[in-house]
Order: structure tokens, then sequence, then C-alpha cells
């Protein structure tokens, strides 16, 4: 079982007068939840244990666009960083899907999939899919799904965050970052309707931040 680090509901997080966030958003947060330099932290120890059980073969890192590019930039560096100072290293290629599924803050039953023509590239290859957020798990299960259709040798599934919610659908990815509470996040970019990416915290927004940009 994956291990992550988890955040509990009761979570306090901390002032956002203890960061520096962008001006335009400081009345539509509540809180800073997950700091940026903990992101970062954790995520260095994920490509580390990523290295370890798929180092031995060469990785087609998928992003899984638009909320996973941060992560997955950052994740890839690390990564990168393991290859050129260790005595073992692997080719390591990468490519992009987009999934649509959300709608102002509530999750869609209906799962999008923009760029899926281009997966049978993946035929044989050994599969790091890099994803944002697993909420009801739907998503992800329909890419991998998909993925199956093209036959890769290895899918791997790596999540900065998983999120509580009676929603589940049991799902649970190879890596985990953060196991979150049940709330609606942005930063780091995890978006509300294209706000937020240009947060670098993970933040919990309050219903300011809702009615302002909601759609």
């Amino acid at each position: 079982m994956a291990s992550f680090l988890q955040i509990p509901d009761d979570e306090k997080g901390y002032d956002l007068n203890l960061f520096c966030v962008p001006k335009h958003y400081e009345e539509d947060l509540d809180r800073v939840i997950i700091p940026h330099g903990i992101i970062m932290d954790r995520t260095e120890r994920l490509a580390r244990d990523i290295m370890q059980d798929m180092g031995g073969h060469h990785i087609v890192a998928l992003c899984v666009l638009k909320g996973g590019y941060k992560f997955f930039a950052d994740l890839l560096d690390y990564i990168k960083a393991l290859n050129q100072n260790s005595d073992k290293s692997v080719p390591l290629t990468v490519d992009f899907i987009r999934l649509k599924s959300y709608c102002n803050d509530q999750s869609t039953n209906s799962v999008k999939v923009i760029g899926g023509d281009e997966l049978s590239a993946l035929t044989g290859k050994n599969v790091l899919i890099v994803e944002d957020i697993v909420e009801t798990g739907r998503t992800m299960q329909t890419l991998l799904s998909l993925l199956n259709e093209y036959s890769p040798k290895m899918v791997k599934v790596v999540s900065l965050l998983v999120k509580r919610t009676p929603k589940s659908l049991g799902y649970r990815p190879d890596y985990i970052g953060f196991e979150v509470p049940d709330k609606f996040l942005v930063g780091y970019a995890l978006d509300y309707n294209e706000y937020f990416r240009d947060l670098s915290h993970i933040c919990v927004m309050n219903e300011n931040g809702r009615d302002k940009y909601k759609v």
C-alpha cells in the first residue's frame, strides 16, 4: 500500500499572512494547508521511490493536463537529478493527455479524454501517469481503461493529492503525496475554473472565491 502524508480533517493550516500569496487572491482563501516547501520535499521523496521501483526500465512519463503540469515538471526535475547523480540511470521521455471532468466545484459523471489517439505510442512501454489530485477515482479509472487497450508493459500512477471523500470509488494510486480532507483545494496548479494556478501553496478556498470565479 502506498505511503503518504495525511492531512487530518481538523487541520488548522497556516495563516495566509505567514506566506507570500498573490494579493488578488487574499480575500478568496481561508488558509494555507500545504506550504510550497513541503510540497517540494514530498515530491523529491516520491521521485526517489519511483526510481527505486521503475528505475530498471525506460520510463514514459504521462502528464495529465492541465492541473498536473506543475507537479509533473517538479517531479521530473527530481528524477532527472537522480539520473545525473547516481550510478544507475534510465531514459525518460514524456507525453501529455488532457482529461476534462470538472464544471465549477463539482466533479461531473462524464469524463472526456482529449489526446487519446496518441496513446498507441505507449504499447509495450513502462508508463508513469502523473496526476495532481484523485477524488472519486473515476477519471483515473477511465484513463487506465483506455491505456490498457494499447497494451503497455507497465503502468504506475503517482498523484500529488488523494482526497478523502464519500464519493470515492475506492481507487488508490501507486504513489501518493498527501491524503487531504474533503475540501475544495486550490494552488500549485490546482485550479477553480482556471484561476489559482498562479498560487504556489495549496490552500482552502472560501465561499467568496467560489462566488467570484464561478462561471
